[in-house]
């Protein structure tokens, strides 16, 4: 677990910052039995549970027969791509936007270079990656700040849902303009793919864990029994998966609810932004996003706002834009420079591009809607 850990600050920038600014502040505010206070405990054991459930479904290939399955129902490309995009969009709603783009982001390259598009790989992964990053922004569990500003927001499931309905449906019409604008509807046939046998038996284990992960998300089960039943039933089913999940995450939001409990204490810098984010709440967080990523901003611009709404759909908006607005973004980015690294910055100037559209047109929903 330690080389993990390890491994993944070598590689995770947003962990290794939230690390440097947790312990600068130590000096400001030395540790103190009030550093427990800071930490935001549901938020935290939500999160675990969820990792160590998706990656166990994960492993089942649950993901890769859904996928198989759909793109063998279509005979045309424009079909295909339309699959690989909302198959991102909508799972990225329930398994998180970085689990989604690491699961189809591979077997969309594949399958892009199988119908003879290989072209369009930097287009088709930035439509997967936005919709990895705006599908996810639906739900709760999405991503992990929404899972955090959910719970400081003491909205209900419903409340949450209607409230990003509209910039999520204006995403997906979006995408769908785009696909139909860009991708040329050539016939095809891809029903030789590899059949995958699942293990029903697992899949109702893990999915009945995830159902009871929903419940707390919801408030109807506290979050400590779900940690024990989650805990205890994959210490009997699988404790390998305790070893195969990203800790770096939960270390990150360990680091950050540190750095923002401690800066609280400084007077100058609370009056700073409690100025700065006041009214300005949507804006404050795109833009904060752009520099530290959508996750640190929410968790830092909270303690400074009570319209944790306008952080919602800022930092969801906010994960379009830069290459670290969204640490799922980094994700693609690694993925596809890894197989075509001449590709990459023709990969860099269409997702600029494109994301810098996408920006654009549901900042004027904001606009227009409220």
């Amino acid at each position: 677990m330690i080389k993990r850990i390890t491994s993944n600050a070598k590689e995770d920038g947003v962990l290794t910052l939230s690390f440097l600014l947790a312990i600068g502040t130590m000096f400001i505010i030395p540790p103190n039995f009030n550093y427990f206070s800071y930490i935001d405990f549901h938020t935290l054991i939500l999160l675990f549970c969820l990792m160590l459930i998706v990656e166990g479904i994960r492993q089942q290939q649950f993901f890769d027969y859904l996928g198989n399955y759909l793109i063998t129902q279509t005979k045309n490309t424009r079909g295909i791509i339309l699959i690989l995009v909302f198959l991102t969009f909508i799972s990225s709603m329930l398994i998180t936007n970085d689990v989604a783009l690491i699961i189809f982001v591979p077997f969309g390259l594949l399958i892009v270079e199988r119908i003879g598009m290989r072209t369009l790989i930097p287009l088709v992964i930035t439509l997967m990656t936005i919709a990895g990053n705006l599908g996810s922004m639906f739900t709760p569990i999405g991503n992990p700040q929404n899972l955090y500003l959910f719970a400081q927001s003491q909205l209900k499931l419903l409340e949450f849902l209607q409230l990003m309905l509209p910039y999520t449906l204006a995403a997906a019409i979006l995408l769908v303009m785009l696909i139909y604008g860009r991708i040329k509807n050539n016939t095809i046939d891809l029903a030789n793919t590899e059949e995958i046998m699942l293990k029903r038996t697992q899949l109702i284990f893990y999915f009945g864990l995830f159902l009871t992960c929903l419940l707390a998300v919801s408030g109807i089960i506290p979050h400590y029994v779900v940690l024990v039943l989650v805990s205890v039933s994959i210490l009997g089913n699988n404790r390998r998966l305790f070893k195969q999940i990203d800790y770096s995450l939960l270390f990150t939001f360990v680091f950050l609810f540190i750095f923002i409990g401690n800066i609280k204490q400084v007077d100058v810098v609370q009056a700073f932004f409690e100025k700065s984010v006041a009214h300005h709440e949507v804006s404050a967080s795109i833009f904060a996003s752009q520099l530290i990523s959508n996750v640190p901003a929410a968790l830092l611009l909270s303690s400074y706002t009570e319209n944790i709404k306008g952080l919602i759909i800022g930092t969801n908006l906010g994960g379009l834009g830069t290459l670290i607005a969204s640490m799922a973004s980094l994700i693609s980015y690694k993925l596809v420079i890894k197989q075509y690294p001449e590709w990459r910055k023709k990969y860099l100037f269409v997702f600029a591009f494109y994301n810098i559209v996408f920006l654009i047109f549901l900042w004027l929903i904001f606009t227009v809607y409220q």
